[in-house]
């Protein structure tokens, strides 16, 4: 059985290298020290454990401080659909807002920390700051678009497609929190990849093979290197950014 995740005092929003993805720009110092004063903890986990369950009842949505967490949901027969995988700086817990309650799991791939957001006094201090209102619709506009986009891509891409942007759109992402572009670790497995993409876990495998053999990638167990990126991106049906080191969430 897993320890119960441990909350940890935070340090401040406005100090926080992953700031630009939580604080809207252009704040004034008062209104920094309001934000400031909102996130008063956050929460450690070890690989395995909830941040929160299905059916919980929200009192908060939470933003990855580091690591890795996915949201899944179990279905009848007792198997689990990945839903999402998410990255420092990126806000979970979104869902229960509309009737409160939590629809999914939300798992750590590896110790990981998130920050907590009580909803309901940020809701109060958004009503006070509109640009932090605003900052908040774009994330949830963000959020619907990816959901959107994924799901037209497992109705009308091939595996081969999916996959491919897939590791571009880690890529881009990791990429704009500042590590190294086009090199990562894969930090879920392939049977999450394929879960998550509609794909069977030995599909997975030989078209991460048929990538090495084709020169678009180089991978060593879960240490993944982008070799052939227009290749890639080609082989996904996407455009190249112009500037790849720019924020690009959904693919």
């Amino acid at each position: 059985m897993n320890q119960a995740p441990k909350l940890n005092s935070i340090n401040k929003c406005s100090t926080c290298v992953l700031g630009q993805f939580c604080i809207p720009v252009g704040l004034s110092n008062q209104d920094l020290e309001k934000v400031d004063a909102l996130v008063k903890e956050r929460i450690s986990l070890k690989k395995g454990d909830a941040l929160y369950r299905h059916g919980n009842p929200m009192s908060s949505v939470y933003s990855v401080r580091f690591g890795t967490l996915k949201t899944e949901h179990t279905l009848a027969d007792g198997r689990a659909q990945i839903i999402g995988f998410h990255l420092p700086g990126e806000i979970l817990g979104l869902d229960a807002i509309g009737d409160g309650y939590h629809q999914s799991d939300a798992i750590a791939l590896e110790d990981s920390e998130a920050c907590i957001i009580r909803f309901t006094e940020f809701e109060s201090l958004a009503s006070q700051i509109p640009t932090l209102q605003n900052q908040f619709h774009r994330i949830l506009s963000r959020e619907l678009t990816q959901d959107q986009r994924h799901l037209l891509s497992l109705g009308s891409m091939r595996a081969e497609e999916r996959l491919a942007g897939f590791l571009l759109n880690l890529s881009e992402r990791l990429t704009a929190r500042g590590y190294t572009n086009y090199e990562f670790d894969l930090r879920m497995s392939r049977e999450e990849m394929g879960s998550y993409l509609g794909i069977q876990i030995e599909t997975v495998s030989r078209m991460l093979s048929r990538f090495v053999e084709a020169g678009l990638i180089q991978i060593k167990q879960r240490h993944i290197k982008l070799i052939d990126i227009d290749g890639l991106y080609e082989l996904a049906g996407l455009n190249k950014p112009a500037d790849t080191s720019a924020i690009r969430i959904c693919t």
